[in-house]
């Protein structure tokens, strides 16, 4: 009990410091760390077949004619001249009787708009903003500047390539809402089946891309997000009378897919990389079961929390980048990202006249919504099996890691991996950009691993110009080169 006080005091103090960016604050291991030990006492989320919960064969389709037309989008506030693609925004209600609806951004390709590919991007924490992070701080097709006013054309932009779907889910997160108070306290199945219910009356709203090649994307918390929307589309394309998706491959980065590789893979990379010493590393190694059902030992507690001591206020997502702080002369990090970029977005996107553009409900936006990830419902220990019934079905399965990310890194991806048990076709190789190594990727039995050298947990941010090579690559279904 101890070591929980200590955890929900530590939480407290940091929940009210800027989101990914102040102070070293980890959304995902804050809410995960508050979630575990209340599985601890309550009830653990197994790992049974979960797939009679996702699968449903009435979904609620409501009248979309017209409503594409409402959502475009003429221009947003600061925005650079001369925009050459297209852009929507708005609400899709995926439960009237609740008054639950989710808020998209839509930017499609500047060239071959009408034959690439459709991708949705969905960001994790659970509860934080797929457009505030994803579109706006990530691969969107702007980025906000320092004045909180205007943008920047992001000239690495997914949009590039491909026609960029952003969910903010669940409802709750950023402009997303409910009419209905309990639908705040939600979890994986509600996540799955209303992001399923968005995409098909999104479909009905733009027919055009009912057959096109669709894909999935995210990070963190999407590990979970992505893998079991997928898996529902599976099931339900089976449905005769509902609408076929024509999905083709999912992609993670940074992914939280299994709890005990997440917790192994962490510890030693800190270790690894001189964050925590031999002693903390051996205390954990000696003390802690972090596999499933096991008890967490005092003595792990207290290695724990040495770790956090350790740890410090070092930049969670980015171990190499400084924080933005008041104390600090934003420095941008060696990748060049400012790291105040949070702060900027979260003024612009609660001015008025943004909100307006964006065909928005006037709120305060907030990057995360703490309180929806602290309550999460049901959250299965591993997507593994997932992942692996996935790949089982012909689905193009990449799984990619920025390898300067403390908060799931590159060790807990590659452990994963390994649960996977899947053999080696093409062996771990450098991938190259613009003359130097990009990262590392090997090639499995259908599915890829893909490294990002120099990137942290949100790969494009720090990384674009590789970030979007691997997107590329991945669409094409090719290995990056390594030439």
């Amino acid at each position: 009990m101890k070591f929980a006080f200590q955890l929900l005091l530590h939480f407290g103090l940091l929940v009210f410091v800027s989101c990914y960016g102040g102070y070293g604050y980890d959304p995902l291991q804050h809410v995960l760390n508050i979630q575990r030990f209340r599985r601890s006492v309550l009830n653990r989320a197994g790992n049974e077949d979960r797939s009679a919960e996702y699968s449903t064969s009435h979904v609620y389709m409501g009248l979309q004619d017209g409503l594409k037309n409402v959502d475009k989008i003429s221009s947003l506030p600061g925005q650079p001249a001369g925009p050459d693609f297209d852009q929507y925004s708005g609400y899709v209600t995926v439960d009237p009787n609740h008054g639950r609806a989710l808020f998209y951004y839509f930017a499609e390709s500047p060239v071959n708009s009408s034959t690439n590919p459709l991708v949705l991007w969905l960001n994790g924490g659970p509860g934080c903003s797929s457009f505030g992070y994803g579109a706006m701080m990530e691969l969107g097709p702007f980025r906000v500047n320092a004045d909180n006013a205007t943008l920047s054309r992001n000239k690495y932009a997914w949009n590039n390539v491909a026609n960029v779907l952003f969910l903010e889910s669940p409802a709750g997160v950023g402009f997303s809402y409910s009419n209905t108070s309990s639908d705040y306290i939600t979890g994986d199945v509600q996540t799955a089946k209303d992001s399923y219910t968005f995409l098909v009356n999104w479909l009905e709203r733009f027919p055009e891309y009912k057959t096109r090649d669709f894909y999935i994307m995210g990070e963190s918390y999407a590990g979970h997000y992505v893998p079991q929307l997928a898996q529902l589309i599976l099931q339900n394309n089976k449905i005769t009378n509902q609408t076929v998706i024509n999905l083709k491959g999912i992609a993670l980065g940074n992914a939280y897919v299994d709890e005990e590789t997440e917790m192994t893979g962490m510890f030693d990379y800190l270790w690894t990389h001189a964050i925590i010493s031999d002693e903390i590393h051996e205390g954990i190694i000696s003390n802690c079961n972090f596999s499933e059902g096991a008890t967490i030992t005092d003595a792990c507690h207290d290695y724990q929390n040495q770790t956090i001591a350790a740890i410090s206020n070092i930049f969670s997502y980015d171990i190499y980048s400084p924080l933005c702080s008041p104390l600090s002369n934003s420095t941008p990090s060696i990748s060049g990202f400012d790291p105040c970029t949070a702060n900027y977005t979260l003024a612009y996107l609660n001015t008025r006249v943004v909100q307006q553009s964006l065909h928005a409900k006037p709120l305060q936006w907030n990057s995360c919504n703490h309180p929806i990830g602290i309550h999460w419902k049901d959250r299965p220990f591993t997507v593994l099996p997932v992942i692996q019934d996935l790949m089982a079905n012909g689905i193009r399965v990449w799984i990619y890691s920025g390898d300067t990310d403390r908060s799931v890194p590159v060790t807990t991806s590659r452990y994963s991996i390994n649960k996977l048990q899947t053999s080696v076709k093409i062996p771990w190789y450098p991938w190259m950009y613009q003359g130097e190594v990009g990262g590392y990727v090997v090639g499995y039995e259908n599915l890829t691993f893909v490294t990002v050298r120099g990137a942290g947990h949100f790969v494009p941010s720090y990384q674009p110009g590789r970030a979007l090579a691997v997107f590329t690559s991945f669409l094409e279904g090719k290995l990056p080169t390594n030439h």
